[in-house]
């Protein structure tokens, strides 16, 4: 492997990035510049763009985008937040624990973190500051919680994962040491990606319970009334509904994650212009403008680093990156913490799903030299990146924390940090304990 190569392909990449250039054109251009200096043809990098699309997975993409926004504009998501703002109730930081709770019921539609953030905290971030907890700390909280909706499936980042993950092969070395290792397929992932989410969110709720209680936030003057969770649940069955039939098709195998995608659209399209009567073509219109934005935005940066892994993966980096982590010590748990490491700085300055696609060649023969199951390797990834979404400098969620409660990204950023902690301490506990996330899919036949 030529040394000139990685000084070529990396350093224009970080130059790009240090000098503001978009993370497609620094992606872009680092690849380019690499193929020239290769002396490959430069019209074969239309041909990668062109075959990175050509995926009968990433289709879900587009649909699951176009889902949220309907479920949003259908008022699915308001009524899903109306649940668990029901069962606050009087007990230390209820209001702030309803938010983490509507933030994971959200996730389990919308498969973003901003847009879960959004939702959310549009209608949560109000409420907790009327109710004495401070618009700092309100708009902490949900941008914390806002992160869980890239882990609970469907999940946009664990669909890139899938699709960049499927195509690389375990290097004979690790076969011949550790056995054969499972394929990855969006499905397993999915089915894996519930129970961390459960593991991050118990994080959370459980340092939100803390910082309350030092604060003395003991919820609502109204009491626990099962009259009112039964009177939510039942103007919000349809909306519950929803992630039953999406997630219930996937783990049932009834259908596909791209044909659940499709259904989910169809479901809200039903529900929101049939049941509850809130979807008119205006908000069609609106959803539709939305996900083509982000789905433009998002298969662009695709493009791009599909050419950057290609151009990795044909001239064996990764696995020269691997042999130099593994030079540095054989203990899995060293390996895991670097790794964590690495992903949480990573998560502070780049695009996830950027992110996931420049890593996934690099680190995943590492996890195999190890014998980390790359489903198990791809949920702790996953999970890792999602504190990167309430950490500036990047963090999205925390801009639109601070664009709702008008509290200043400064103040929320410090305000974050116990929850980024609780966060991180969750993520080592899913990497040491694989069974968190291969159990499910190991009881369900996968």
């Amino acid at each position: 492997m030529d040394g000139w190569l990685i000084q070529i392909l990396f350093g224009s990449f970080a130059a790009l990035l240090i000098l503001g250039a978009p993370i497609t054109v620094a992606l872009g251009v680092a690849s380019l510049a690499a193929m020239l200096y290769l002396g490959d043809n430069p019209i074969k990098m239309v041909q990668m763009a062109w075959s990175s699309v050509g995926s009968f997975p990433l289709m879900a993409l587009p649909a699951f985008m176009l889902a949220g926004a309907l479920m949003e504009a259908a008022g699915l998501s308001r009524r899903l937040i109306n649940v668990a703002e029901s069962l606050a109730g009087p007990f230390t930081g209820g209001l702030s624990a309803a938010t983490i709770m509507a933030c994971l019921f959200f996730g389990a539609i919308s498969g973003s973190g901003p847009a879960t953030t959004a939702a959310v905290g549009m209608l949560m971030i109000p409420a907790m500051s009327r109710a004495g907890y401070g618009p700092g700390y309100a708009a902490s909280v949900t941008a914390a919680a806002g992160g869980l909706g890239i882990i609970i499936p469907p999940s946009i980042p664990l669909v890139i994962f899938g699709i960049s993950a499927m195509g690389m092969q375990p290097p004979p070395e690790a076969i011949a040491a550790h056995g054969s290792f499972q394929s990855v397929s969006i499905s397993k992932l999915f089915i894996a990606g519930f129970l961390p989410g459960v593991v991050m969110a118990g994080g959370l709720l459980t340092m939100n319970y803390i910082r309350c209680r030092m604060r003395g936030f003991h919820g609502s003057a109204e009491t626990l009334s099962p009259r009112r969770i039964a009177l939510a649940c039942y103007r919000g069955f349809w909306a519950l509904l929803a992630p039953v039939v999406i997630l219930g098709g996937i783990y049932s195998g009834l259908f596909t994650p791209t044909e659940a995608a499709i259904v989910a659209i169809f479901y809200t399209l039903f529900v929101g212009a049939v049941i509850y009567r809130e979807l008119n073509l205006r908000a069609l219109v609106t959803a539709l403008d939305t996900t083509t934005w982000l789905a433009g935005r998002v298969l662009l940066v695709l493009f791009a680093a599909t050419i950057f892994g290609r151009i990795l993966v044909e001239n064996q980096i990764p696995a020269v990156i691997a042999g130099g982590i593994l030079s540095l010590t054989d203990n899995l748990y060293l390996i895991w913490a670097m790794v964590i490491l690495l992903l949480l700085i990573v998560g502070m300055f780049m695009e996830t799903l950027a992110a996931i696609m420049i890593l996934v060649p690099v680190m995943l023969p590492v996890a195999y030299m190890m014998g980390i199951d790359p489903i198990h390797f791809g949920i702790v990834m996953i999970c890792t990146l999602s504190v990167g979404f309430q950490t500036p400098p990047l963090g999205e969620n925390l801009f639109i924390a601070s664009g709702i409660s008008g509290v200043s990204i400064e103040r929320i950023s410090l305000r974050a940090i116990p929850f980024a902690l609780a966060s991180i301490t969750a993520i080592f506990i899913i990497a040491i304990f694989p069974d968190i996330a291969l159990w499910l899919p190991r009881m369900m036949g996968y």
